[in-house]
C-alpha cells in the first residue's frame, strides 16, 4: 500500500504526493494527473505520515524560496532511458537552466533531444527532479508537464530565473 497526501500551493493550487514506505514517488500538479495516478496504486491517505510531513514541509520551504535542493528520497519508475534524464536533471543547480540539447549530451546520447523532452514530459516528480529547468536552445519556454509553460516560467521565476 502507498500513502499520499495533498497540499495547497500558489502557483498549482492543490497538489498531490505519493509516497512509499520511506520515498516519494509522485507528484501530481492536477486533479486529472491525480485520478491517473492513483488508479494505478493501492493508496491510502494519510497527511500525518512522517514522510508525507516532511516531503510537505521541504516543498512548502520551496515554494517560499527557502529552499534550494530537497534531502528525502525519491524512487523512480520509468524507463532506463528515462531514468537516466531524470537523473541528469537532478544535476541542474537551483536558479539554472539546460536546454535539451544538453542534457542529450549530458547522457551522452547527442541524437535523442527529442527523446528527452518526452521523457521530461513524463517526469512523474516535477519541482523536486527540476524538468522546468530545461528551456529551448533559443532561450525559450517550452511545454512544462507538455504544454503547461505558465507553470516553467512562475518556477523558474520563483527560482530567480527570469
Amino acid at each position: 500500500m502507498y500513502k499520499y497526501s495533498d497540499m495547497q500551493t500558489d502557483i498549482f493550487g492543490k497538489i498531490y504526493i505519493l509516497a512509499g514506505e520511506t520515498e516519494l514517488l509522485d507528484i501530481s500538479l492536477s486533479e486529472d494527473d491525480w485520478s491517473q495516478i492513483s488508479k494505478k496504486y493501492d493508496v491510502a491517505y494519510a497527511p500525518d505520515d512522517g514522510v508525507l510531513v516532511e516531503i510537505k514541509k521541504q516543498l512548502d520551504e520551496y515554494f517560499k524560496g527557502e529552499r534550494k535542493t530537497f534531502s528525502f528520497p525519491i524512487k523512480f519508475s520509468g524507463t532506463a532511458f528515462q531514468e537516466k534524464v531524470w537523473n541528469e536533471l537532478l544535476q541542474i543547480p537551483y536558479g539554472e537552466t539546460r536546454c535539451y540539447a544538453d542534457i542529450a549530451n549530458a547522457i551522452d546520447n547527442p541524437k535523442a533531444v527529442r527523446a528527452v523532452g518526452q521523457a521530461n514530459r513524463k517526469n512523474p516528480i516535477p519541482i523536486v527532479v527540476p524538468c522546468h529547468r530545461v528551456i529551448g536552445k533559443d532561450k525559450s519556454l517550452t511545454g512544462y508537464s507538455g504544454t503547461r509553460t505558465d507553470l516553467k516560467e512562475k518556477l523558474l521565476e520563483l527560482e530567480g530565473v527570469f
